[in-house]
């Protein structure tokens, strides 16, 4: 009786559910499914970085004397999809039976539920997180809120990370407060670790190049690591490098420095090169040693920890429906910008332009630069989520999609954040370098001089008073709102209006 174990491209963890009880005779399927690449129009650099990943742990295997049957996307039989592929292996092994780990995306996991494969699935519970969705789904019941912060504190707890006892290491949960300096005058911290490409990366990236010409970033230079044992050494290189800076400047932006002191590790965590609880051990010795302030250490966990788990947790609780949600019936379609770059706004033609080379931006550029301005214009979330998982190396919707619909948009209406994250021209001049380079001025608050998230600010405000004005941490804002005269209202409406009808501005892409 044979058994197929199929690992999917963001399975790449050796002891995953679907291959810790392996026997000799197992057949391990890989498959590159035209379909995975298709679905949304990903960057070439995140097609690359997966597939090569892929090919890689897929020789890691034969090398332990795995029996890998592996689908390559070019391979004229290929299906293109992974019932199809499924399908396939199952007659080609005759195998009695299928497992596979939990899909992390709701669509792939309906997809191989639903498919006639031939033979029982047997999908197994991924236990590379700190908490199974079981387990968010019974912190989450009967609560009138979901905030992470509650959440955070309970892992810190199940898990021991950064705790004396019962208490959390220093006497505080959260040092976020220490954690939101501007960036220096001079800031131009040394840049995370690029790997050559080898022979497989190569015919990859040839591979991309070719199938993949019209998809959205440069292909090359491309750095990523592609095996766990690279993926480790970029871990070495934060934690001994970054992670002592980390902590202070972690919300700044600095003009042509696209990684500062941040991590990027998430795409090798995401693939399953990297596992959550060594990456925050690292964190905790750096600590522990000396080599790493508390304020650092504790800030990244919470993003790991605390962010990516929650995440997942509550993607999973909420879907499908979660998707489906618009609470600021925002409908507006996207701007050509956002994939040319081409505006006059200096901090979202860099943010673009950073994606287009990398296909990487840290979470501020993500929130209150790129994610404020869809907010505060009332872009269509699903538009703007399309956008998010296309344009980023890292991209899943599992992480993507509650952290772009919840987070920055506030289309699920208060789920995941207690406030909408808007925020005018003054929060992107106080945290990063770009305004002097920009042909608005974020001091001017109103005329064509004026920066464009001033006036949109407002008008979000406006618009959604209704929605809003009862949320108890909108009440500073409305309280301002309703100091101003009718006439500067007036202007404000004008403004944003002029500014949703320039067509070079809302060219819809």
């Amino acid at each position: 009786m044979t058994t197929l174990r199929f690992v999917l491209g963001d399975h790449l963890t050796r002891d995953i559910a679907s291959l810790a009880d392996r026997s000799r005779g197992d057949v391990v399927l890989m498959a590159e499914v035209a379909q995975e690449t298709t679905y949304v129009r990903h960057h070439k650099q995140k097609i690359a970085l997966v597939l090569s990943a892929m090919r890689h742990f897929a020789e890691a295997l034969r090398e332990e004397g795995a029996n890998v049957d592996y689908v390559r996307l070019d391979a004229p039989e290929n299906s293109g999809s992974f019932a199809g592929e499924l399908r396939r292996a199952v007659a080609r092994h005759r195998a009695k039976r299928v497992i596979v780990a939990e899909p992390g995306e709701w669509r792939v996991r309906e997809a191989l539920a639903n498919a006639d494969i031939g033979a029982p699935l047997e999908i197994r519970e991924d236990d590379r997180f700190f908490a199974t969705t079981s387990r968010f789904a019974k912190w989450a019941q009967g609560r009138s809120n979901y905030r992470m912060e509650f959440f955070y504190r309970e892992m810190r707890r199940a898990h021991g990370v950064l705790m004396e006892g019962d208490q959390p290491v220093g006497g505080r949960w959260n040092f976020d407060a220490d954690n939101r300096k501007p960036p220096p005058k001079t800031f131009h911290p040394d840049a995370p670790p690029r790997f050559t490409p080898d022979a497989t990366t190569r015919a990859v990236l040839d591979l991309v190049g070719r199938r993949f010409a019209d998809h959205f970033g440069d292909l090359e230079p491309f750095g990523w690591a592609v095996t766990r044992a690279d993926a480790l050494r970029a871990l070495d290189a934060f934690v001994s490098d970054h992670l002592p800076d980390f902590g202070d400047h972690q919300d700044a932006m600095a003009k042509g420095e696209p990684f500062l002191h941040h991590a990027t590790l998430s795409p090798y965590l995401n693939l399953g090169l990297l596992t959550p609880r060594e990456v925050c051990a690292a964190a905790e010795r750096a600590y522990a040693k000396g080599e790493a302030p508390l304020n650092a250490v504790e800030g990244f966990v919470r993003q790991i920890l605390g962010w990516r788990e929650y995440m997942r947790g509550l993607y999973w609780l909420k879907m499908p429906q979660y998707a489906r949600s618009n609470a600021l019936a925002a409908r507006r379609p996207l701007p050509a910008f956002y994939w040319t770059g081409k505006t006059k706004l200096a901090c979202v033609a860099e943010v673009v332009s950073q994606l287009r080379r990398h296909a990487y931006a840290h979470h501020i550029q993500r929130l209150m630069v790129t994610g404020n301005l869809a907010l505060i214009a009332g872009f269509a979330p699903a538009e703007v989520e399309d956008w998010y998982l296309a344009v980023f190396a890292d991209a899943y919707d599992w992480v993507e999609l509650p952290n772009t619909h919840g987070m920055a948009l506030f289309a699920d209406g208060g789920v995941v954040g207690s406030k909408p994250y808007a925020a005018s021209g003054a929060y992107i001049n106080r945290m990063s370098n770009y305004c002097g380079t920009c042909a608005y001025d974020p001091k001017i608050k109103s005329g064509p001089n004026a920066c464009p998230f001033n006036p949109l600010y407002w008008d979000f405000l406006i618009r959604n008073r209704a929605r809003l004005a009862q949320n108890p941490r909108m009440a500073m804002p409305y309280r301002t709102l309703d100091t101003m005269s009718e006439d500067r209202r007036a202007d404000i409406e004008r403004d944003a209006k002029a500014i949703l009808d320039d067509e070079a501005f809302c060219a819809s892409s």
